[in-house]
């Protein structure tokens, strides 16, 4: 339908010369798309009712059809580094990994001059508007969350090409080097103030321990010495030294009682 009477005609002799040559036309009639292909059949510049072709056999008139094949796999292609400015005035180096395929055949071959360019260019241009409002802090922290948010807008904006995005992941983010030592500078000043804010609740704690302890020893005298024996016993053990101590008085006074 469409093709007009001239249409009809130029396809009626088309036929007819089939027909004539038959069967050497017949191998220029019948035509072959592997199972991850889709075939699109101009015939005299308008696509033919039905879709796209395929797989396996189909038929063409010769003279007045031409078809286009389009591959239907997916497609994977690295965004090239892109510099970009982030919200709080930081230049970043950013790449990533587009998936897409082609989900309509149809609309990939009619809608636009070149399907893949076109989404690989888009794809640029969206990962810097993304980032462009996102600050260094949350690029590095939530890159999930802005490759959901690339692969929704990027799938929006080729829906009307025919093109499925089915996945979009952030590969790396550089950052200048004077940035790199001004974080890890940052990064090394932070955990040096909470190991000494470590250490000082645990001279605290120990301080407080000791007061308890020596509350209970003071209500025994013979408690301390016991310690003290303690104490000496795990320094013999730790080391094979010659240990010299003094003898309690009290010892001394009982013996020179007896």
């Amino acid at each position: 339908s469409g093709l007009g009477m001239f249409g009809w005609v130029l396809v009626g002799l088309s036929l007819l010369l089939v027909l004539v040559t038959f069967p050497l036309s017949i191998w220029m009639c019948y035509k072959i798309v592997k199972e991850y292909e889709r075939a699109i059949i101009f015939r005299l510049g308008r696509i033919l009712k039905g879709g796209a072709k395929g797989p396996g056999l189909f038929f063409i008139v010769p003279c007045t059809d031409v078809f286009i094949n389009v591959d239907m796999r997916t497609i994977i292609f690295d965004i090239p580094p892109q510099e970009v400015l982030t919200k709080d005035s930081v230049t970043v180096c950013v790449d990533g990994v587009v998936y897409y395929r082609v989900q309509n055949a149809t609309l990939a071959v009619a809608n636009i001059t070149n399907a893949d360019a076109a989404t690989r260019l888009l794809a640029q241009t969206t990962l810097r508007n993304a980032l462009g409002t996102k600050n260094l802090a949350e690029i590095l922290s939530d890159r999930e969350e802005i490759a959901h948010n690339m692969q929704a807008t990027l799938d929006e904006a080729t829906h009307d090409w025919g093109i499925k995005v089915e996945r979009v992941e952030i590969k790396d983010v550089k950052l200048p080097l004077q940035l790199q030592r001004a974080m890890a500078a940052e990064a090394e000043a932070s955990r040096e103030a909470r190991a000494k804010v470590i250490a000082a609740e645990g001279e605290m704690n120990a301080s407080r321990a000791l007061k308890e302890a020596s509350l209970v020893i003071s209500e025994s005298p013979s408690a301390l010495q016991l310690r003290y024996l303690q104490t000496l016993n795990t320094i013999a053990a730790e080391k094979n030294s010659t240990i010299i101590f003094p003898l309690p008085m009290d010892i001394l006074h009982s013996l020179k009682r007896h």
